[in-house]
């Protein structure tokens, strides 16, 4: 239970890659102590280092099917807001996990197994069970892209074409909750993304290039022009768009020139850095 006078405390349930510890080091920069969810076959192990270096994080460890005790774990612990960060990939949920009670009622409720569809159901679970689930940019507000050209290099006259083109189609399939991100080249939807992740698109599209014949002479352009959106009704509280450096990466390992983000509904993490790679490998950013 949280004692009068102590700080707040904010529940944290963690998924992979390094979201969570932005969220982290915000949440401890405003004050309030923070209770780890750590998810066994997502949340990296450098959790525990973080909580045996600052008495204001604890962690408590448990497995992706276990929505009881992730409650119990919270009450217990006095929390009553909490916050998602990091990836769950999605094709768990045809893995191995072992579904506690709750969560296989909750599972076998669902209309479609979508992210939205799931998120949004443990949300009202946990709303009903006096947790309070608060948007995954609470704290994160500097992260998120602004609008306009974030680059040296503005995108040309065929990278905005594609761009148009692209927010068109990537707004479509969000609109399924199928995934955030397409890649285009000369007006062409060259891949789309599901289950396998933004990085993992870009990789499947610049192999798709790498496999045309004609050498330079082709009526398609090479370059390829990633688009990454947000939902029409994008909940803040999951499943918020993000790149990082290795979305960098992944364009230039792929021949991809333009990355094309939501503005003030992409989180960005570590900014100047991802500029920087962009910079580095000629590729224009630009938020809209």
């Amino acid at each position: 239970m949280t004692v009068p006078g102590e700080p707040e405390k904010l529940g944290l349930i963690a998924g992979n890659g390094r979201f969570p510890f932005l969220l982290l080091d915000a949440a401890r920069a405003h004050g309030l102590q923070v209770v780890v969810a750590a998810i066994n076959e997502e949340t990296d192990t450098e959790m525990n280092e973080r909580a045996a270096a600052d008495a204001g994080v604890r962690v408590h460890w448990l497995s992706l099917g276990e929505l009881s005790r992730l409650i119990e774990t919270f009450r217990a612990e006095g929390v009553t807001r909490a916050v998602m960060a990091g990836q769950v990939k999605h094709k768990q949920i045809f893995s191995s996990i072992r579904p506690d009670w709750r969560l296989a009622k909750l599972l076998l409720n669902l209309r479609t197994r979508n992210t939205d569809m799931l998120l949004g159901a443990v949300a009202k679970v946990l709303g009903d069970e006096g947790i309070e689930l608060i948007s995954s940019t609470q704290y994160l507000e500097p992260l998120l892209a602004k609008t306009g050209v974030l680059t040296r290099r503005a995108p040309d006259e065929e990278e905005e074409k594609d761009i148009v083109y692209g927010r068109a189609v990537g707004q479509a399939i969000a609109g399924y909750d199928l995934g955030q991100t397409v890649v285009i080249a000369a007006q062409a939807c060259v891949a789309v993304e599901a289950m396998e992740g933004t990085d993992a698109t870009i990789a499947r599209a610049g192999e798709l290039f790498r496999t045309l014949e004609g050498g330079d002479e082709t009526t398609l352009r090479r370059g390829l022009t990633v688009v990454k959106v947000a939902k029409p009704n994008q909940d803040m509280r999951f499943d918020v768009p993000v790149i990082g450096v290795a979305t960098i990466e992944a364009m230039k390992a792929a021949g991809a020139t333009c990355l094309a983000i939501e503005a003030e509904r992409t989180l960005m993490f570590d900014p100047a850095a991802i500029v920087r790679a962009a910079d580095d490998g000629g590729i224009a950013i630009v938020g809209k």
